[in-house]
């Protein structure tokens, strides 16, 4: 009989790990999920090792401590059904000390119509809904072959009159190698990044949306019908991310350069996939660069929308040791078709 059980167990176990139980639909503001800087969205969502300037912060706080000037960047995502996300960011670089950054992200999903049971095809009211982050990121080198960084995010969702607000850190860390180093030096050689983004507290919305006058006694005549009454949302959790990735740049030359990168990303509402991109860069003597990218994003993933993306940027050499560039990038997203961003930086 204790055989039998043991042979039931056995089966049971094997049946509960072949199923593929994913936690769609578990969490809120997955705004978070979006990769931010159209560099990295061109490399098929590939950042954790290596993400450049401010929009670093999102891939891999880490990464920020390979910025040594302060710089400033602009964002723009049109996304599906006239939904916009922007992102801004600014860092600061101090010597001897690290690099500090100040991110803020909006997701605006437009004005709707207000609908109720009694007028479902509107009342004429409209009501807007929004997100947003606000995070403030540290990042050092302690040493030439290893880094780190840690962000701390306040992060607020808004429905008409109902909002929610939560907290969470991002960490991350990458080490510098010098295996398959074209020139040598640990900074160019085999680069592996790790990084966790959302860790932090559930979200919970309130507001007078949510008040709701209940009739406790609708079949009996009396003052019953405007009793004071609140729905109580459950808590929802932040879209939690784990990324490890390696790089690598098996061309670096004055004058043609060529990166390498991939990412395995761990979701807790999702299956596991895998971003991996490239990028060639050409030089152009004192005056600037010319880039070209491509990727593929979510390989693995089950149901996925998403495909190839690719794009391109310019980065302008000015005086001293200022710079301008533009970058942007395309994603392939099955039924909604493409969607394309573009982010502008300055460097100074």
């Amino acid at each position: 009989m204790r055989r039998f059980h043991i042979i039931i167990l056995f089966f049971a176990l094997n049946i509960v790990s072949a199923q593929n139980i994913y936690r769609y639909g578990s969490t809120a503001v997955n705004f978070l999920e979006i990769g931010v800087g159209s560099a990295n969205a061109a490399m098929g969502d590939a950042g954790v090792t290596f993400a450049d300037g401010p929009t670093s912060v999102y891939w891999n706080p880490a990464a920020l401590a390979f910025v040594e000037r302060n710089e400033n960047a602009f964002m723009k995502q049109p996304w599906v059904l006239d939904i916009n996300m922007m992102f801004i960011g600014s860092t600061i670089h101090v010597k001897r000390l690290g690099t500090f950054a100040f991110s803020l992200t909006h997701m605006g999903y437009g004005d709707m119509e207000v609908t109720t049971m009694a007028q479902q095809e509107g009342t004429g009211e409209q009501f807007a809904a929004n997100e947003f982050s606000a995070a403030l990121t540290y990042s050092r080198k302690i040493a030439q072959w290893f880094s780190f960084g840690v962000s701390a995010k306040l992060i607020n969702s808004k429905i008409w009159h109902s909002s929610a607000k939560a907290f969470a850190i991002d960490l991350g860390a990458i080490v510098n190698t010098e295996f398959l180093s074209p020139t040598g030096s640990k900074e160019d050689g085999l680069r592996i990044g790790m990084s966790i983004s959302n860790y932090g507290t559930r979200l919970k919305y309130d507001g007078i949306d949510l008040l709701n006058p209940i009739d406790i006694s609708p079949y009996e005549d009396g003052n019953y019908a405007d009793v004071p009454g609140q729905f109580r949302p459950n808590q929802w959790e932040l879209p939690l991310l784990f990324r490890i990735g390696i790089g690598l740049k098996p061309i670096y030359s004055e004058l043609h350069r060529l990166t390498i990168a991939v990412d395995a990303v761990h979701p807790n509402n999702n299956a596991e996939y895998i971003n991996m991109g490239g990028q060639y860069e050409f030089r152009m003597a004192g005056k600037g660069s010319l880039y070209l990218r491509s990727g593929y994003k979510s390989l693995y993933m089950p149901d996925s929308q998403f495909g190839m993306t690719y794009g391109g940027g310019l980065k302008i050499n000015l005086m001293g040791n200022q710079s301008f560039q533009i970058d942007y990038a395309h994603r392939s997203m099955d039924i909604f078709g493409g969607l394309n961003s573009y982010t502008i930086s300055i460097a100074f």
